[in-house]
């Protein structure tokens, strides 16, 4: 008989942590979350609004067997520990699986770890506590929200507009991506032109005249400035400065996006999904261990273990002058920020020594977590910056230059981050005053307009604004994208029709409540609430009792939209067929809904891609539940060979499985080989 049950997430998880804590434990996992709000009540909330929003609970579909499982392993363990992740989510999965496991306070503990490693592990189960209530109400206000609104608004937005949904978050996130393409399509281009000077090994920009700023506006101003000038300019100064070239914070989630897209073109979504797995555990052939800490964090904040064990292994490596310091952040951190920073687990397990067991999108993220960690916590760079002046004719002209004396924290980090020297000549070694331009020239330019959002951009300006937390950024993200209200463009993100349309009609009604300043003041409630200094469903009430009526009034208001009709009648009624819009695209229905259920099933001509490899079937274009597009075996269900990416027909000669097109590289489905 097991003495103790530790309750975990991922299964995952649970097959490293059991390896830590020997014989008398089992570990199990509870595959994610195990109950939600039901659909029943007032607009199918499953909250009883009139008594304090209380929620209706009720298990997930297919997560009975596993609780069932969960009840009897209870029954034979002395104790529990619920050792869910280490944020207001996990903690609202252990209020949960306390209460369908029918725990009393004297048969669990709750547990946290911002790691995984046995001694991460092993140090906490010394200091169990109980689950935190504020916090898990605070998560469980969030999920009442988002419900409300989302329930509420996407209903709104189906019956007028071609839209499916909106959300507290998306639709802020929304409304930034179309303000900003709005801002671009207003935007009228200005002329201007800039001055150069070129010399024998640097180049200097016309900055003043008379020592005060300079707009060129027109080519006339450009060529009544350029007969002024001669090719003789004199010294006017030249300052030299010795400066502090400081690293970055080690990763939070939303910086670790930020870079994960513009330095690996990796997606916020598959950002978190390539983390996830090395938080939970990598088999190292001798051990199974966590190579990050928890990925998901507003923190900087660093352990004293790492901070004293990377102190000595920069000295052990690099040398003592390279040892940095803690950097202090000037952000105040609540308690959703109470983990550290995303880390590697241990210093010693560079990315090089790591490297064979992990696929390639795990290499290249590890390696620039743990870099960055490593230089956060190495000595400044020191450079010798010089700025020299010339006048020529009253019209001072700069040139600067830049060279690092002093690599420090640049010694690991020059991959991740702009280096180059830019050197100018010793000026102090001129004979004369006077130096003499090759060529001076002018230049047109024209204003540009703001740029599109880039996922990281997005990111950064959601984080900056308050709008959503670590946990919800990559899904808001894929959430608007797989609706059809953005594509990407260049990488970048351009609103549909839809788009437009859902965020005008939104704000016809909504924007004292869809805004960034509304969505930013809810989460400071939310974690007014995690701090125990506010009331859950207080809160939710001020916000329901001016929601609601907006929500009613924008029912009346806006008129419905007038569905398109496909010239076809219904078989059942004899009604018109229209073009509906649902959570998944567009489908073909009767006009006579509610009274006619009537839905056409088109059947697509299926695209026959290549042969399958593992039976005598085809490869065809399918598409999922949620309408994304695969390749699957039309011989399905006997043959399960399917593909997200689109196949070649040709075999890996590493492997001999499918070779796949992903943005224009050929790659193998199953291991790393690219053509």
């Amino acid at each position: 008989m097991s003495k103790n049950l530790v309750i975990v997430e991922s299964p995952s998880k649970s097959k490293t942590i059991e390896k830590y804590l020997g014989k008398d434990y089992t570990v199990l996992s509870s595959k994610g979350h195990v109950r939600d709000l039901s659909t029943k009540g007032k607009y199918g909330f499953g909250v009883d609004i009139e008594n304090n929003f209380k929620p209706d609970y009720v298990t997930i579909k297919g997560k009975k067997k596993d609780i069932d499982s969960l009840k009897k392993e209870v029954k034979k363990s002395d104790h529990v520990f619920l050792a869910t992740d280490p944020d207001r989510e996990g903690e609202a999965i252990s209020w949960h699986l306390y209460d369908v496991l029918n725990l009393k306070d004297s048969d669990y503990d709750r547990i946290v770890f911002n790691e995984i490693t046995k001694p991460a592990i092993i140090e906490s189960l010394k200091h169990p506590r109980k689950i935190d209530n504020n916090l898990v109400n605070s998560q469980e206000t969030r999920r009442i929200l988002d419900r409300i609104i989302g329930f509420r608004l996407s209903k709104l937005i189906q019956r007028k507009t071609d839209g499916s949904s909106a959300g507290r978050v998306q639709s802020v996130a929304l409304k930034l991506i179309v303000d900003r393409e709005r801002e671009i399509q207003a935007f009228n281009k200005e002329e201007y032109y800039t001055i150069s000077a070129d010399f024998n090994n640097f180049t200097a920009s016309l900055f003043n005249y008379d020592h005060k700023d300079i707009e060129i506006k027109t080519e006339l101003e450009a060529n009544n400035i350029l007969n002024k000038l001669s090719n003789a300019f004199t010294i006017e100064n030249v300052d030299k400065k010795s400066k502090n070239k400081k690293s970055k914070f080690p990763y939070t989630t939303s910086t670790l996006q930020q870079d994960a897209s513009n330095k690996l073109s990796m997606s916020a979504k598959k950002t978190m999904s390539v983390a996830q797995k090395l938080y939970e555990g990598i088999d190292l052939g001798d051990e199974t261990v966590g190579l990050i800490s928890y990925m998901r964090t507003d923190s900087v904040r660093l352990s004293d273990e790492f901070v004293k064990s990377t102190f000595s292994y920069i000295e052990t490596n690099y040398g003592k002058e390279y040892i940095g310091y803690v950097k202090k952040s000037n952000k105040t951190e609540n308690v959703q920020d109470a983990h550290e920073a995303i880390r590697p687990t241990s210093i010693k397990r560079t990315p090089l020594s790591v490297k064979p067991y992990l696929t390639n999108d795990e290499y290249k993220l590890y390696k620039m977590i743990y870099f960055r960690a490593l230089a956060s916590l190495m000595n400044d760079a020191k450079t010798l910056n010089t700025t020299v002046i010339l006048d020529n004719n009253n019209y001072q002209f700069k040139a600067t230059g830049q060279i690092i004396t002093f690599d420090g924290y640049l010694k690991v980090y020059s991959e991740y981050e702009d280096t180059k020297d830019i050197e100018l000549p010793d000026f102090d070694k001129f004979k004369s005053n006077v130096v003499v331009s090759n060529n001076i020239e002018k230049k047109q330019h024209f204003t540009e307009p703001p740029s599109r959002y880039t996922e990281a951009k997005l990111i950064k300006e959601m984080e900056e604004l308050g709008i959503g937390r670590p946990s919800t950024y990559a899904k808001t993200i894929d959430t608007i994208k797989s609706r059809g209200y953005v594509n990407m463009v260049d990488k970048k993100f351009e609103p549909t029709e839809i788009g437009f349309e859902i965020t005008d009609k939104l704000q016809e009604c909504f924007s004292h409540l869809i805004n960034v300043k509304y969505t930013a003041k809810m989460e400071d409630d939310l974690d007014k609430i995690a701090d125990g200094n506010a009331v859950w469903y207080e809160i939710l009430k001020d916000f329901y009792d001016e929601f609601e009526p907006s929500v009613q009034e924008a029912f009346d208001k806006l008129p419905k939209k007038e569905a398109e009709k496909t010239g076809e009648d219904c078989p059942n009624c004899g009604s018109p067929l229209v073009i509906r819009s649902g959570r998944y695209g567009k489908f073909v229905a009767c006009s006579n809904f509610p009274n006619c259920k009537y839905i056409k099933n088109e059947k697509k001509e299926e695209t026959e891609i290549c042969n399958c490899p593992n039976c005598d079937g085809k490869i065809i274009e399918k598409r999922s539940k949620r309408g994304k597009i695969f390749y699957g075996c039309n011989n399905y269900p006997k043959c399960n060979t399917a593909y997200w990416d689109k196949p070649t027909g040709e075999l890996c000669p590493d492997c001999n499985s499918m070779l796949t097109i992903k943005k224009d590289k050929i790659k193998c489905s199953n291991c790393d080989y690219t053509k």
